[in-house]
């Protein structure tokens, strides 16, 4: 598993939406200028998230964003495969992306995948954005 920027930038807006919670919305320029992100990359990103129902969104002057939900309901895992797919280090064994891959021809070597697969899985659907704000 490889995380693409689309994630890594998803996961940073969901962190500082989740560090700033109030009843009020925050406009995509305030979170891209926060974390760096490019913020035509970033409404493209905070639509995806408001689509998957994330996220909640404002217009007018006092528009943006705000979570839908609480931070320890959103887990890491969901935002990943959300904008990356699966989790697994091949898709030979992943549970919801499967297709056959060459290393299926020796089932030692997929053993050690689905192990990496089960740990990466497990720890990033244990792990939610409240989890890791400071």
């Amino acid at each position: 598993m490889k995380l693409t920027a689309r994630s890594e930038y998803a996961l940073l807006a969901l962190v500082y939406l989740a560090r700033n919670h109030t009843e009020d919305f925050i406009s995509i320029e305030t979170i891209a200028r926060a974390q760096g992100i490019p913020p035509k990359f970033l409404e493209q990103l905070l639509l995806a998230l408001k689509r998957a129902h994330f996220l909640r969104s404002g217009k007018g002057q006092k528009g943006g964003y705000a979570l839908a939900v609480p931070p320890n309901q959103i887990s890491l895992a969901e935002v990943i495969r959300l904008f990356d797919g699966a989790l697994a280090p091949t898709e030979s064994v992943s549970e919801n992306y499967y297709e056959s891959t060459p290393i299926e021809k020796e089932k030692p070597l997929t053993l050690v995948f689905k192990d990496i697969r089960d740990y990466i899985s497990d720890k990033l659907e244990g792990t939610t954005i409240a989890d890791v704000l400071e």
